[in-house]
């Protein structure tokens, strides 16, 4: 069902690869949207994949931060 959801995958072709029927993944996937209707919709892969290069460009910058903090405090530290 996750395939389907998470991934906009055709139910057909998930059924498929699953060896279920069709139908029955029609059903399921129909009774998780409903369910979770008043939930955030799911983030499409192009909205996934743009998260995951944020949060690791935001790992880095925050890396860089802690560097130059580093930086910063060494020098206020230099008694010249």
């Amino acid at each position: 069902m996750k395939l389907v959801i998470e991934t906009s995958r055709p139910i057909a072709q998930v059924a498929r690869e699953l060896g279920i029927n069709a139908g029955t993944l029609t059903n399921w996937v129909g009774a998780y949207r409903r369910e979770h209707a008043g939930d955030d919709p799911p983030l499409s892969t192009s909205e996934r994949v743009r998260l995951r290069e944020t949060e690791r460009e935001l790992r880095e910058l925050k890396q860089k931060v802690a560097f130059l903090e580093k930086v910063a405090a060494y020098f206020a530290a230099d008694p010249r």
